[in-house]
């Protein structure tokens, strides 16, 4: 069954279909509520400003339907932004977020005089928190690309997948039953990330 890829005018879809294409995954891309309807598995891409993405999604009627997705067991996969969406609100912004996560964003923070930077722009590699299918296939030497500002803090440890650090500890990924988030872009991350998408598809 293919991925649809949530269009909602904030993603980097032309890199993300792709990385499907190499591994022979089909893909569709989604961009009106009717689209949500008959999909298999959805991935909810991300880029930019907290309250831009959830007008965006707002504005295309997307944001029930693709909470109703959520409700009726279909995978999904948020990845940067579109993780930072899953949650409750953000820092960033004033507008809600999907609310599918007991969370929020925070502005990163790294330790006064440290030469580490803010956005968080580069490699890391995670610590896993807990078991998932999306993770299999992954050794702890694999490394991820992050760009952001703004990590996710989670009120149930539970939902933690795996963490990582710049300067301090970060939730790099998210995961409740059948919605997934991963705060770095599997799309520029190489083998690794396309072990990511590989393990999606197969859910």
């Amino acid at each position: 069954m293919p991925v649809s890829i949530l269009d909602y005018g904030l993603g980097n879809l032309g890199s993300i279909r792709n990385m499907f294409r190499k591994i022979g995954v089909e893909t569709l891309s989604v961009d009106s509520p009717e689209g949500l309807l008959g999909a298999s598995k959805i991935l909810l891409p991300g880029v930019g400003a907290f309250d831009a993405g959830m007008r965006a999604l707002k504005a295309r009627g997307l944001t029930e339907p693709l909470l109703d997705r959520a409700r009726a067991g279909i995978p999904i996969l948020g990845i940067c932004l579109g993780m930072q969406l899953l949650t409750r609100g953000s820092e960033e912004g004033t507008l809600p977020g999907l609310g599918l996560f007991d969370a929020s964003c925070r502005r990163l923070l790294v330790p006064i005089g440290s030469a580490l930077k803010v956005p968080h722009m580069g490699w890391a590699q995670l610590t896993r928190r807990k078991a998932s299918h999306l993770l299999q296939g992954l050794d702890d030497k694999a490394r991820f690309y992050f760009v952001h500002s703004y990590h996710v803090v989670c009120t149930d440890p539970a939902d933690v997948l795996a963490t990582s650090d710049h300067g301090g500890e970060f939730v790099a990924m998210i995961e409740r039953g059948n919605v997934v988030g991963a705060q770095f872009h599997p799309e520029k991350s190489h083998r690794f990330g396309m072990q990511v998408f590989r393990n999606f598809a197969e859910i």
